[in-house]
């Protein structure tokens, strides 16, 4: 049988994960929280799916729940969005990128990435028949080289995909990045996809800043959000995708025939709740850097680095005080060893490089990641 990715393995968040399983390990690798969904939010799903709630959803989304998007991003990004024709409900983050990427990238284009990147982009570019042009982001800072874009760059690139707060590097965009992204696309027949899908979660009084806000990127960007991060429900799978009209059409055709629609009463659910409680996402960033920290603090003094996560659900642990190993190996180890499951970072990068860093999720409950930073003190001072 031709495969049409010979060379795709199953995504290290699974094969972390399965491992985990066997060792009975603790897993703070994957990205999901322990905790349970708030009480509210979940008598929502009961009220839709009592109210009837329970068939076919339209197309691009609950209208509801449309409205209550656009009201968000007048708040957090003071820009106008058509909730009839920008807005629309996806399977997820996910669907919305690959959904966008088969809308907007043909056979012989090509697609910057910057990495490390999340393993779902190159085998959706490549089913599409483009090729990806992924430009590496090193340690410590994971900043983008800007003259390189420029110069990786040519006719046939139809995207830049930019993940901001960035998934693993834990790092943020800056407004100076979005300037320099519009300047290096000014006059060509380029479109960003955003992946701004922990747009809540940016720490140490930094704000987020999307490309949906800046004047030149907003004609030319499809930007991807998710609930599931959000309001802490991975599991629901309800993301969205944020774009001009024209952009918003061609999204739309692809995405009627993918999943069509998306689960009717978590839609009705999320609009219900974000009526009742329409800021329930301003406490997102106090809330994970209070777990950033108490990780960070948990583990002061002991050979671990931890350098602060600027965004995101997750932080960096640098294990090169302790090891040289490779970050692959060092994982596996510290399962064995202290029954610990993280993600390592190299496996996101096209050209693996020897990196001494592993990504941990701190969307967890206290208990958890005390326990969590007990067995890397017991892995450390061993």
């Amino acid at each position: 049988m031709l495969s049409k990715l010979p060379d795709i393995e199953t995504t290290i968040f699974s094969v972390m994960s399965r491992r985990a399983a066997e060792t009975g390990a603790l897993n703070i690798g994957q990205g999901f929280p322990d905790y349970p969904l708030d009480p509210d939010l979940a008598s929502c799903v009961m009220e839709a799916i009592q109210a009837g709630h329970n068939q076919y959803a339209a197309m691009e989304g609950v209208m509801e729940l449309r409205e209550a998007i656009a009201s968000k991003l007048k708040i957090t990004q003071k820009t106008t969005v058509d909730p009839n024709q920008e807005i629309t409900l996806t399977c997820g983050g996910t669907e919305a990128l690959f959904s966008a990427i088969q809308a907007f990238v043909s056979a012989g284009d090509n697609v910057v990435v910057f990495d490390p990147a999340y393993d779902a982009y190159e085998p959706a570019v490549r089913l599409a028949g483009g090729e990806c042009r992924r430009i590496p982001l090193m340690p410590p800072g994971f900043r983008i080289d800007w003259q390189r874009v420029r110069e990786t760059l040519d006719a046939k690139t139809r995207l830049v995909i930019l993940n901001n707060p960035h998934n693993p590097a834990c790092t943020i965009a800056t407004p100076d990045d979005l300037d320099q992204l519009a300047n290096v696309l000014r006059s060509r027949d380029c479109h960003v996809l955003a992946d701004e899908v922990y747009e809540h979660v940016v720490h140490d009084g930094h704000n987020h800043v999307s490309v949906l806000a800046h004047p030149e990127l907003r004609d030319r960007c499809i930007a991807v959000f998710s609930f599931g991060k959000t309001l802490h429900a991975t599991g629901w799978r309800v993301g969205y995708a944020v774009a001009g009209a024209a952009l918003t059409r061609e999204f739309r055709k692809v995405h009627q025939f993918n999943t069509f629609s998306i689960v009717a009463p978590l839609q009705y659910a999320i609009a219900s709740y974000l009526g009742r409680k329409p800021q329930s996402w301003q406490g997102l960033a106090e809330f994970f850097q209070r777990k950033r920290d108490l990780l960070r603090n948990e583990l002061l003094g002991t050979g671990w680095e931890l350098p602060p996560a600027q965004g995101t659900y997750f932080q960096l642990l640098d294990y090169s005080a302790l090891s040289r190993e490779k970050d692959v190996d060092f994982a596996d180890r510290l399962i064995r060893d202290a029954k610990l499951a993280s993600i390592p970072l190299s496996p996101f990068y096209k050209v693996q490089p020897h990196l001494t860093l592993l990504r941990l999720c701190i969307a967890k409950r206290d208990e958890t990641l005390r326990e969590a930073a007990a067995r890397l003190r017991g892995f450390a001072a061993s």
